[in-house]
Formats: C-alpha cells, sequence, structure tokens
C-alpha cells in the first residue's frame, strides 16, 4: 500500500527518452484512467474524492487478513462476528489513513498555487492527480514530505490511543495498534528514494535544488526509481519461487512504480520541448466558420464529409457564437438533423474551454491533460481565430525530436 501523488500531463507521454520522442498514442494513459474511473465519494476544498473499483478487491483481502489471520492469533477469544467487526473498523480507518496521506499532499500543493484535480483511492492505495509539476524545489520538498509526515503523526496517535485505551477497550486497543504500526510502515515505505515515491520525489527535489535543472533531476530520480522498480519486481518473482505467493504483489507495485517513474521522466521531457513555444506557431488556422441557422444535415452533407474537419466555429457576423464539433452531431438523433441548427447543437463560447495565441503550449499540454480535452479553441479579443488540438502538440513534439532540438 503506498501513496502517491502524479501530475496530470503524464497522460500525453508514452515513449519518450532523452533527446527523441515517439508519442504512439494520443488515449489516456493507464494512469489516468484509474483517476478518472470509479464511485465520486464528494470532494474536499475542491479536490474531487473517488474509489476506484479496484478499491473494493483489496479492502476485501485487508479485512480479511485482519479477521481470519490477525486478530485470530492476537486475540484467539474473540468470537467470529466481533473479528469481523473490528477488522471492517479498522479497514475503512486504514483507508481513512491512506486519504489522509493524500489530502496532505495535496492540501499543501494547493497552499502553494497548485491546482489539485482528484484523489482516487485503488488498489495500491492512494493517488492524487496534481495538474502541474512544482515549479521550485522547495515546494516540491514540502509537498511530497506532507504525505509521510501525516503518516506517522497518525502511527503516533493511533498508537498513543492503544496504550491509552489498554483496560478500557480490547477491540479499540487491537485496532489502534495496528493502524498505528501500519501508518508508521506506509509512512517508511513512502521515503524509499525511488520516483515516484514521496521518497523518490524529496531525492528529486534535492538535487533540482543543487543543480538548478529539473530534467536533469527527474532523469536521475527516475532511474532510480526504475532501479527500485526492478528490485521489487526480480524480489516478488524470487519469493514466488520459494512458495511465498505474496511476491505476486510485491511485483505487481513494482510493476506500477517501474511505469511510473519512467512516465513522469517523459512528462518532463514534453514538457521542456514545449516550453517557451506560443499556440500560434502550431494552431490551425485555416478552421472554416458556419452559421448558426445551418442545420446538422447541411453541417455533415457540405462540411464534415466534405473536408474530414471535425470542429467549426459558429459565427454570426463579425462574432464567435460558440463551437460545433463532430460530438455535438452525434448528440442529436439522426432524425432531427434536418431540422435542428447549429446554434441549437453548438457549444457556447462562455461554456467553451479556449486558450489564446500567445499561451505556452506547457501550459496547453497541462490543460488538455486535465480536463480530458481532444482540441481547444484558439479566442483573439473575443473571436476564434483558430484551434490547436492533440495531434498539433503531439506532432511539434515529433518533429522536434526528429530535428534534434
Amino acid at each position: 500500500m503506498f501513496g502517491q501523488h502524479l501530475a496530470s500531463s503524464q497522460r500525453f507521454d508514452d515513449e519518450v527518452d532523452e533527446g527523441t520522442a515517439n508519442p504512439r498514442k494520443q488515449g489516456v494513459t493507464e494512469e489516468d484512467t484509474m483517476l478518472r474511473a470509479g464511485i465520486p465519494l464528494g470532494s474536499f476544498h475542491g479536490i474531487s474524492i473517488r474509489l476506484h473499483y479496484s478499491w473494493f478487491i483489496v479492502f476485501a483481502l485487508v479485512t480479511f487478513a485482519l479477521a481470519a489471520n490477525y486478530f485470530p492469533i492476537a486475540y484467539p477469544h474473540w468470537s467470529v462476528t466481533a473479528r469481523v467487526a473490528v477488522g471492517l473498523a479498522t479497514s475503512v480507518l486504514f483507508f481513512g489513513s491512506v486519504l489522509a496521506h493524500e489530502l496532505a499532499h495535496s492540501l499543501v500543493a494547493q497552499a502553494a498555487g497548485i491546482r489539485v484535480h482528484s484523489i482516487t483511492l485503488f488498489i495500491l492505495g492512494g493517488l492524487a492527480q496534481i495538474a502541474q509539476e512544482p515549479g521550485r524545489p522547495n515546494i516540491e520538498f514540502r509537498v511530497a514530505l506532507a504525505g509521510p509526515a501525516t503518516s506517522l503523526a497518525l502511527g503516533v496517535l493511533f498508537g498513543t490511543i492503544s496504550i491509552a485505551a489498554a483496560g478500557i477497550s480490547e477491540p479499540l486497543v487491537a485496532a489502534s495498534a495496528w493502524l498505528g504500526l501500519i501508518n508508521i510502515v506506509l509512512a517508511v515505505f513512502n521515503l524509499i528514494p525511488g520516483f515516484p515515491l514521496d521518497g523518490g520525489r524529496v531525492l528529486r527535489a534535492i538535487i533540482w535544488w543543487r543543480t538548478g535543472n529539473l530534467r536533469s533531476a527527474t532523469r536521475i530520480a527516475s532511474a532510480i526509481g526504475r532501479g527500485v522498480g526492478y528490485l521489487f519486481i526480480f524480489g516478488g518473482i524470487w519469493m514466488v519461487f520459494q512458495g511465498n505467493w505474496g511476491g505476486l504483489w510485491m511485483a505487481f507495485i513494482g510493476w506500477f512504480i517501474q511505469n511510473a517513474a519512467a512516465g513522469s521522466y517523459h512528462q518532463v521531457v514534453l514538457q521542456d520541448m514545449l516550453q517557451g513555444h506560443p499556440v500560434s506557431e502550431v494552431m490551425m488556422r485555416d478552421c472554416p466558420a458556419v452559421p448558426p441557422e445551418l442545420t446538422l444535415e447541411e453541417l455533415v452533407d457540405d462540411y464534415i464529409l466534405g473536408s474530414g474537419r471535425r470542429c467549426f466555429p459558429v459565427v454570426e457576423g463579425n462574432r464567435a457564437l460558440g463551437l460545433m464539433t463532430v460530438h455535438n452531431v452525434k448528440q442529436v438523433p439522426r432524425d432531427l438533423w434536418p431540422t435542428r441548427t447549429l446554434g441549437e447543437a453548438m457549444t457556447p463560447l462562455d461554456r467553451l474551454k479556449w486558450v489564446g495565441p500567445g499561451e505556452d503550449l506547457s501550459s496547453v499540454l497541462q490543460l488538455m491533460s486535465t480536463e480530458d480535452i481532444n482540441q481547444l479553441p484558439v479566442v483573439d479579443e473575443g473571436n476564434i481565430v483558430g484551434m490547436v488540438a492533440r495531434e498539433n502538440l503531439l506532432a511539434f513534439i515529433h518533429t522536434r525530436a526528429e530535428l534534434g532540438k
């Protein structure tokens, strides 16, 4: 079990090595899909909190391990009902502790002006989706240490409760003693210097502070993180061959760390390639404007099928009203296309996410990733002057990589 925070623009990278880029796909990463899937629980300080479906598996496993193994050995005189009840309560408090760990990361990030999109509890613990990399090493350091510090504090708190409850409530002693130990284990595990674990982020912050180079610091920390991941994988396989099937769990954790470490470095490389380049360098300028009175059928027959384009600014006179996309068309039943107008089916301008022609491409990357957007209108003085799409960014990255820039 571990807590982790990931920057959301990681969804854009797939295979990017230093000096080369090979963006093979335009879909989301496995981590990004995980962050968006699941059951919403609500929000805290504007941070969406979710339960991924895989969480129920590990919740059941933790409860079973407590009720069927730990409590029967430590408290053999307990009834089955008592073991299950205390096991369930302990599991809930454990995942509450994991959530507190992630909230600590998130609230410190928010205090530094960094947007936090969501927190997802899943099979390995928790993931906080932070919208961007910290701008300075001291911010990275504080955000990274906040989680383990919270887990350590909870470990001390639960340990204190277990001591204070001795002779008063045996179930409270049992639950709090286990929670105190597991929170300390969670803190120590996360401080392993393997990026993107919290200890790896602390290491990156120190290297970044000493060198002044985020990309170099990320490369070193990610390499160590991948090494830690491989150690977990090989250690887990060795355990399986020794007859300990818990090694499968260790190998799975190692696989996740290794992939996340590689992806985190790729993300920084992409940000580096886009930094300092405005939207105007890559945006499509020849976007055919269409009038709001045009019907969907006319749009499909005369514009979409003939040109292959998928989005059109809806303009009346010199004023942009909104944007019409293939997605908008598909939302309307086919039999209504001859009568439904673009003015009725479009997304109004005031509901659109948009960027200016002078905006930095690295911020566009973050916006597309955080909001799960494939294309954005480029608006200048209230008029849609072009479009920037995911394909434009990928093509730009690929061209720069081919030229060695």
